[in-house]
């Protein structure tokens, strides 16, 4: 793909991505709560709208693109573009009021996800990459921790909504606690990958994520120097980011 095809869909990614989060922000009043996989895997009528407003813009400007939504949205492609979309990642965040959920917006091709776009507009973050082409924090090139040694390790998890799965990630975390500097729980599966790439935290792990919670996160994240792989030999499938030495030991140590 040659560099002026990579710069509109970057362009139409973070204009998109921008409008979705100040859609997102009139956070209404009361919210009509749908249960998905479980009854703690919740969308609202937010998630709905918030996707309706990005795929109906996307195909807007590009009408034989593909799409691949979270909450059902699907189309294939007839250009070879695809654009894999989390319209809130962070939903449970959002219903709380807590900060960090985001919009996650990339653009992928037979060779693998080509811009990536996340913006968390609660702690005034936008994220972008383009493949080959380095990755941005609020316009400002960054690049992920390495080396870090675990016992120095600040790492983030998430956890997965069917509570058979989180017997697993518990296993994990028994392993890493009491090895590693501290873990946190951000929420939102993105923004972590994005906290990856630009050194607020060291690494991340989870279980279970889904082609949208990874498309554009871990694009920044492999930009800014990361690995990002997903092992599923063992189930649930799990994630992790982190920096080339850091990533060895926590795939060692999770036993994947």
């Amino acid at each position: 793909m040659d560099m002026s095809e990579t710069k509109e869909l970057l362009d139409l990614a973070l204009s998109i991505g921008k409008s979705a989060a100040d859609y997102l922000m009139n956070r209404p009043a009361t919210f009509e709560l749908i249960s998905k996989s479980t009854a703690i895997d919740i969308a609202t009528q937010m998630d709905k709208g918030s996707e309706d407003l990005i795929v109906s813009t996307i195909l807007k400007a590009r009408p034989d693109d593909g799409i691949i939504a979270e909450e059902g949205s699907a189309k294939d492609s007839k250009s070879g573009i695809t654009w894999v979309i989390d319209p809130l990642d962070g939903t449970v965040n959002y219903l709380y009021g807590l900060p960090g959920w985001n919009v996650s917006i990339a653009a992928k091709d037979a060779d693998g996800t080509i811009v990536g776009v996340v913006v968390a507009p609660t702690i005034n973050s936008l994220w972008h990459a383009s493949r080959g082409g380095g990755a941005f924090f609020n316009n400002r090139a960054i690049t992920c921790n390495d080396p870090i040694e675990l016992d120095r390790a600040l790492l983030a998890t998430g956890f997965a909504y069917d509570v058979e799965d989180r017997k697993i990630q518990i296993e994990y975390m028994q392993r890493l606690v009491p090895n590693i500097r501290d873990m946190r729980r951000n929420g939102a599966a993105a923004v972590d990958l994005c906290f990856v790439a630009m050194g607020a935290i060291d690494g991340y792990f989870e279980s279970g994520l889904k082609e949208w919670d990874l498309a554009a996160g871990a694009l920044i994240a492999s930009e800014a120097g990361a690995v990002v792989v997903t092992y599923s030999a063992i189930l649930p499938a799990t994630s992790i980011a982190a920096g080339p030495r850091l990533h060895k030991v926590l795939k060692a140590t999770l036993g994947l």
